[in-house]
């Protein structure tokens, strides 16, 4: 039998934060533009996903246990892999919140640039005129389409309150395309909110619409909104 190791789950891959990392096209984190950062943030979410598939494939997660009941190695565990994959998922972890931290500050200095660059003689009207315009530049941002309604159950949830194939989402309660986290917090919504209608903005064609979506488990079908979404 093998030493004992009290340490085995210690990562063996510095964990601290990444915003010094060089992405895939050589551009440093911190000269990215607020697209560019929502980008790298879809990217990161994506290799978490798949980082959090290799852990499910050995039956583990970020906390199972890698030792036996007196310290040793379990043998029946791929402990390096496991090891590496969780030490990963922290540094991106960690990625990801100075993502969002940057691109909260992107937005905000979004705003700034477009009342810097509207100037007007008349303070009074112009500062009114300038919140409303940089307010709906942000909205624009934010109301972008995260989802997209593949296919709609006859009689649920989803189809009395009017939602259709094709139709894309732009918020869902108070998930939108910044926050979404690859669907994840549309669930959390859903479950929060059964018998409860909740606010969805979506596009169909050119058209706006704010539907009421209440989401129940006795309609007489799967799940609670009987309809599939997919990440736009």
């Amino acid at each position: 039998m093998g030493l004992a190791m009290d340490d085995i789950h210690t990562p063996t891959v510095p964990s601290g934060p990444t915003t010094r990392q060089r992405v895939a096209n050589g551009v440093d984190k911190d000269k990215l533009s607020l697209m560019d950062l929502i980008a790298e943030k879809t990217r990161v979410e994506e290799e978490l996903t798949a980082l959090g598939s290799v852990l499910d494939s050995h039956g583990v997660n970020m906390n199972t246990t890698l030792t036996t009941f007196d310290g040793y190695p379990r043998d029946d565990l791929d402990i390096a892999q496991i090891r590496t994959t969780r030490a990963r998922i922290v540094y991106l972890r960690n990625d990801y919140k100075a993502l969002m931290s940057k691109i909260e500050l992107g937005l905000h200095e979004h705003h700034a640039s477009y009342q810097a660059s509207n100037p007007s003689p008349d303070s009074s009207s112009s500062q009114g005129a300038m919140r409303s315009g940089s307010a709906a530049t942000d909205q624009g941002l934010i109301d972008t389409p995260f989802a997209k309604v593949n296919s709609v159950v006859p009689g649920s949830p989803a189809d009395d309150a009017g939602l259709k194939a094709g139709d894309r989402i732009r918020r869902f309660g108070d998930v939108n395309w910044l926050n979404h986290e690859k669907l994840s917090k549309v669930a959390e919504t859903v479950q929060r909110n059964q018998g409860r209608n909740v606010d969805v903005k979506i596009v169909r064609d050119t058209e706006e619409l704010t539907l009421q979506l209440s989401p129940r488990s006795n309609w007489g079908g799967r799940g609670l909104l009987g309809c599939h979404l997919f990440q736009a």
